[in-house]
């Protein structure tokens, strides 16, 4: 409580006091204590006002980086590449050079040195990088970018020890990678933790090798989950503000349980140092990789056999979805598991094994860690309205190629017309040429000749090359196919319509929405 001054009346008179001095006095006594009672009851219900306390980590992560610092390692890979002999320079007998070159010479390999004759002098390049024990036997977790090409591995223990590394298997769509060292004495070793389980707002500790320094803790919080920086297909980071430079690539990302839930990866910066953006493969990712490389010495991912892409407001309304979500099919695979299992263009997939699919990036991941050959119930919106599909699924042995589109009809060879903001043309012998035959063969349609840049279709990034297909799936084959099929959609009522586009020398084909109007 603060402490309160209180009124009192001090008498410091002693005469006698008139009848009035009384009453005036008297009246005094009885304000006097109403301003007390008064102050009593402000002291009674106004807490004191303390300073805010600064707010600091958790008292905790010293004990937890002690716990765990001796299973986190760091890591040397080295690459060899025999370059081409080098002859030693012809100088003169006696010349002040002579015994410099020589000295060059036989050091590196060259004529009468060690590799002299064998393909000359070897060029070594160097990464460090970071990496954690998870089995006490001597399996190590890294990064697949740390070891990537090297010809020697080297791990390096908290101690100094060093200890040469075998590569167990390594996986480059998840940059994740696993070795094998033999030590004389078990290791110290981490587990992994359940990183869905992980909040935004939590604090994490993450130790490596930053730039060559060995052993480095830093600690931050989760800056946000499920984060896609377009670095491989099944990008899903934990993302942190806890320090990671170059060097903590493989690192361990620890909760305050010392528990791994991430792999830190990759960070954003314009200097190469930390500016609190990095990144973290998620242990619920990572385990399952890890556990088949263990095993497989390679990934056995699950495939569904389609290509799909994001699903917009404008597509969801053509589609009749209600509202942006899943994963739209834009082709399926003719020998893939979808086709036998009845899937469609322009299907939208929202439900997978009993997961749900709010976008498209979510479900190349979930049907990788699916188990090859279980049969899943997959919820599809089609036409408005929910169908199950039930799939079993095979083994991810590729990349799934797209099916080219062919057609026997002749082109038709109208002159150009425009619709839309866009100048098309049949697309025929003389068109294809016109763009240097960058259009892939087998592909049927409408050649995109211009694109008004004040368009939609400039917005949905249409452009000069780009072939249109189909128009809400029926083939065109000209400007005046794909007007007739506008007119008849508005007259249905619908303010747009999905364009299926051929792009590029790849034929890349992808579904762009453009309203009617």
């Amino acid at each position: 409580m603060s402490a309160y001054l209180l009124p009192v009346l001090s008498q410091t008179n002693t005469a006698p006091l008139s009848r009035g001095q009384k009453a005036r006095l008297s009246l005094a006594q009885r304000l006097t204590q109403v301003a007390g009672a008064l102050a009593l009851s402000m002291i009674v219900v106004m807490p004191m006002v303390r300073p805010a306390a600064a707010k600091g980590g958790p008292d905790g992560i010293a004990d937890v980086a002690e716990k765990v610092m001796d299973a986190v390692v760091n890591i040397k890979a080295t690459q060899k590449a025999a370059q081409r002999n080098v002859p030693m320079p012809q100088l003169p007998p006696g010349s002040p050079f002579e015994d410099l070159f020589n000295d060059f010479f036989n050091k590196r390999g060259g004529p009468g040195g060690p590799n002299g004759g064998q393909g000359g002098p070897q060029q070594r390049s160097s990464s460090l990088g970071s990496g954690f024990v998870i089995d006490p036997s001597g399996i190590v977790v890294t990064n697949n970018h740390v070891i990537a090409d090297a010809n020697e591995i080297t791990v390096v223990f908290n101690d100094g020890t060093e200890l040469k590394a075998d590569i167990v298997g390594k996986d480059a769509k998840t940059d994740l990678a696993v070795l094998k060292v033999k030590s004389d004495k078990p290791l110290k070793s981490v587990k992994f933790g359940d990183s869905d389980k992980a909040r935004v707002g939590e604090w994490v500790i993450a130790i490596g090798n930053p730039f060559g320094f060995g052993g480095s803790v830093s600690a931050g919080i989760v800056s946000a989950k499920q984060r896609n920086i377009r670095s491989g297909p099944y990008d899903s980071f934990i993302q942190t503000d806890a320090a990671i430079n170059k060097g903590n690539s493989g690192g361990p990302l620890f909760n305050m349980d010392g528990d791994v839930i991430g792999i830190n990866t990759a960070i954003i910066s314009p200097s190469g140092g930390s500016i609190g953006i990095g990144f973290s493969v998620p242990s619920s990712m990572a385990v399952p990789v890890i556990d088949q490389l263990k095993q497989y010495g390679e990934t056995r991912r699950g495939w569904l056999g389609v290509a799909i892409q994001d699903v917009d407001d404008d597509t969801a309304d053509a589609l009749k979805l209600g509202k942006a979500r899943g994963a739209m099919v834009i082709n399926v695979d003719e020998k893939g598991p979808a086709k036998g299992a009845g899937f469609e263009r322009e299907d939208v997939i929202i439900k997978f094994d009993g997961k749900d699919i709010r976008r498209s990036s979510d479900l190349p991941r979930i049907v990788a860690q699916t188990p090859i050959g279980k049969e899943v119930d997959v919820l599809v919106m089609r036409g408005g309205k929910e169908i199950t599909r039930k799939v079993t699924l095979g083994k991810l042995d590729e990349a799934p190629k797209q099916a080219s589109l062919s057609t026997t009809d002749k082109p038709d060879t109208a002159a150009p017309s425009t619709v839309l903001g866009l100048e098309v043309a049949p697309l025929n012998a003389e068109t294809r040429r016109r763009f240097n035959n960058a259009i892939k063969d087998g592909i049927e349609g409408v050649v995109v000749l211009k694109v008004d840049p004040n368009s939609v279709a400039a917005e949905r990034r249409l452009s000069a090359g780009d072939v249109i297909v189909e128009v809400q799936r029926e083939p065109v084959k000209s400007a005046a196919d794909i007007k007739k099929r506008l007119d008849d959609l508005k007259a249905q009522g619908q303010k747009r319509a999905l364009f299926y586009v051929a792009s590029g020398p790849e034929g890349t084909l992808r579904y762009v929405t453009l309203p009617i109007n």
